[in-house]
């Protein structure tokens, strides 16, 4: 895990750099912005940012995005300073994290917001899983490009971690794109980097995440959501193992190793034209599908107990038992939004749990399991009747009124979750973004 921080440097700092490398982060510290910005725009990556509340936390933040470097933030201070902490989380922290630096708290931080692979990879009960596994295993040594597929959060991304730590490249970067979750018009910047002035807004050099990986190794999730004209240059990036720069004049040397993911069917792609076939063969050398959370039963109570016990972490709380009933609610459900949305329900779960246990009442799932002992005509007369009142509401509102409210509670449920809230409404996530931006619901994430 790559930490940055911004601050001076005095005492405190220090402690915390020590708690952090104890923790097995690799940190590199800042004084100035526009130096650890500098680096960010040179290739050098980071997983998560501290940044001193005597620092400009607002104007950095807005940096970041304006750069499109995608890194969450936590602030920092001496003392309990709540007008500090509040203003710092107003403008996009996640966290404040008090001085004198607490050992333990940074590393609850580090645990939450940039889990350790090590401690996510050993969870694999389940024989199809386990194959896939194996599989990752075997391959990881080479340098051939991987396709990973699956339904949305059943864990590519992770397993394509994995890959990369039990590789040769494994103390190299790793670099995750989201194909999806960039607009196309800026998404080759974002991969192939720009020079000075190339476009309106290109005020300075920047290297894109081809370079920032080299050596190392680049994701690119969700590939298919790549506009097809851009795709000639993915190929021959992975073809010549040289980039472009966005109104650059001269080709760049890249060594790294293309792992990429998808949610579709890519032959179905490639019928429809939206994907190109010489590209797919050569993503496809390797392909690893991923079994939904519904067929790997034996994966869900562990893969639950190690949320609780992540977020309990997180939120400073001791981790609760889940009850038997709890793990049996569990395990009866289908998991439409597999192991991302197990996660947020064990997120809420921790919050809501008031006993000693986690029972079934912390456990709200998408979809109840209906009542199988309707047995007679009165009952599911009532029933009937219930849901015919309750449609009620829906009479005289526009349709754009009701995707609205629709979109707004599948987010809320998936705790700001995009891509589970796509997969949810049975939308694409370009679609469900530019649906955002249409009802001005942007503050929404």
């Amino acid at each position: 895990m790559r930490l940055m921080i911004i601050s001076h440097d005095n005492s405190y700092i220090q402690q915390a750099v020590s708690a952090a490398q104890n923790r097995f982060a690799n940190v590199r510290l800042f004084v100035r912005k526009d130096e650890a910005l500098s680096a960010l725009r040179n290739g050098y990556g980071a997983d998560l940012l501290m940044i001193n509340v005597d620092q400009d936390i607002p104007g950095i933040i807005t940096e970041l995005r304006v750069e499109r470097f995608a890194i969450p933030v936590v602030a920092c201070g001496i003392g309990n300073n709540t007008k500090a902490a509040v203003e710092a989380i107003k403008a996009g922290a996640l966290e404040f994290i008090p001085f004198p630096a607490d050992g333990d708290l940074i590393a609850a931080v580090i645990e939450a917001i940039a889990p350790r692979l090590e401690e996510t990879e050993m969870i694999c009960h389940s024989p199809a899983m386990q194959a896939v596994l194996d599989m990752a295993k075997q391959v990881a040594g080479a340098d051939a490009s991987i396709l990973i597929t699956g339904e949305s959060g059943t864990g590519k991304e992770v397993i394509a971690r994995y890959i990369h730590q039990t590789s040769k490249r494994a103390n190299q970067s790793f670099i995750a794109v989201n194909c999806a979750a960039i607009p196309e018009q800026l998404l080759e910047s974002e991969l192939f980097g720009h020079e000075k002035g190339a476009f309106t807004g290109a005020l300075s050099r920047r290297v894109g995440k081809f370079e920032e990986a080299n050596k190392g190794t680049l994701l690119l999730d969700e590939v298919t959501e790549m506009d097809i004209r851009l795709q000639p240059k993915l190929l021959r990036a992975i073809q010549e193992r040289k980039i472009d720069r966005v109104g650059g004049a001269a080709s760049v040397d890249v060594d790294i190793r293309i792992i990429a993911t998808s949610n579709r069917d890519l032959k179905e792609a490639i019928r429809d034209g939206a994907f190109r076939e010489d590209l797919f063969y050569r993503l496809n050398v390797i392909n690893l599908q991923l079994p939904p959370l519904r067929r790997r039963k034996e994966d869900i109570v562990p893969l639950a107990q190690f949320f609780v016990q992540k977020y309990s972490a997180a939120n400073s709380m001791k981790a609760k038992p889940l009850s038997n009933q709890a793990s049996l609610k569990l395990i009866a459900y289908d998991w439409p939004g597999n192991v991302r949305e197990l996660e947020n329900t064990m997120h809420r779960a921790v919050l809501l749990a008031s006993g000693d246990e986690i029972g079934t009442s912390a456990i709200l799932l998408q979809q109840e399991s209906a009542d199988t002992n309707i047995d007679s005509q009165a009952t599911i007369e009532t029933t009937y009747s219930s849901l015919e009142a309750s449609a009620l509401p829906l009479v005289g509102r526009t349709i754009e009124s009701v995707e609205k409210e629709m979109i707004v509670n599948t987010l809320g449920h998936c705790l700001g979750n995009r891509t589970q809230a796509a997969m949810i409404l049975g939308i694409s996530l370009r679609t469900l973004r530019n649906k955002l931006n249409a009802y001005k619901l942007e503050a929404t994430e």
